[in-house]
């Protein structure tokens, strides 16, 4: 693949992936996922930054194709029998591994649940050059926010990148019975919310000052990580759209945005 400029950025999206299910249900978020791929513009690549990849360092997917990666347990068959089998985009990955202070590179992982369960409604087709890029459990998330910037040039390069986590997300609290969303998890998602449109990085990237709602909607970051992913690669006055703005048993908030002109309403 060879890379080249162009004049206006790719979208950037921050995606509420939630259950792994939602990959094959015919519910609301896939179908929304599913106008989405429709009203973007055509990515040369996409770039996805997963809570799903931890790791010592930073590193990005050299595999060319990536796997499929079925990253659960106690799901039906037919979800453990999906495969995204897109291309990797290695010539990209090692730019942006540069780009990043001791980044580097991988060959053995590919895609988690937390990529191709969005991409797989999104881009069907699979035909788009993927690539991922791992979450370095030891950086605060200043320096995740800080470390995103580097890769504002991929969204020149016609790259678009995909962050998929979600804002709220407590899997020990999960309620079936009652699916209605906890009133912590309205009071954090909507904090969320508001700092968003304030432009709030500080305060989003020092979530933990939110006090006990914070507390109770992050007992790990790996899911809000990839949020700040995508806010700090927001140009001054670049549009901001809200989409899937729902909780999922009452404690994994769906709030999902669009950074740039497409719209998934």
């Amino acid at each position: 693949m060879t890379t080249k400029a162009s004049t206006d950025p790719m979208p950037v999206l921050f995606v509420g992936h939630g259950s792994p299910m939602n990959a094959i249900e015919p519910n609301g978020y896939r179908q929304t996922w599913e106008r989405l791929g429709r009203a973007l513009p055509r990515p040369s690549a996409i770039l996805c930054i997963s809570a799903h990849w931890q790791t010592r360092g930073t590193l990005v997917t050299l595999a060319d194709p990536p796997r499929t990666i079925h990253d659960f347990g106690g799901f039906p068959r037919a979800l453990h029998e999906m495969r995204y089998p897109a291309p990797g985009a290695p010539e990209l990955a090692r730019l942006a591994a540069s780009a990043i202070p001791g980044g580097g590179t991988d060959t053995a992982w590919g895609l988690d649940h937390g990529a191709w369960c969005v991409l797989a409604p999104m881009f069907p087709a699979a035909d788009v050059p993927v690539f991922q890029l791992s979450l370095d459990a030891a950086l605060s998330p200043r320096q995740h926010f800080e470390l995103a910037q580097r890769l504002s040039f991929l969204r020149r390069q016609g790259v678009l990148i995909l962050a998929s986590g979600n804002i709220v997300h407590n899997l020990g609290r999960l309620r079936f019975d009652d699916p209605s969303p906890f009133a912590w998890a309205l009071e954090f998602d909507e904090w969320v919310r508001a700092r968003i449109e304030s432009g709030d990085s500080a305060s989003l990237c020092g979530y933990v000052e939110a006090g006990p709602a914070a507390a109770m909607s992050v007992p790990t970051d790996e899911h809000y990580l990839p949020m700040l992913y995508a806010l700090a690669l927001r140009e001054p006055d670049e549009p901001l759209t809200f989409f899937n703005e729902g909780f999922d048993l009452g404690s994994v908030s769906m709030r999902s945005f669009v950074v740039g002109p497409a719209s998934a309403r």
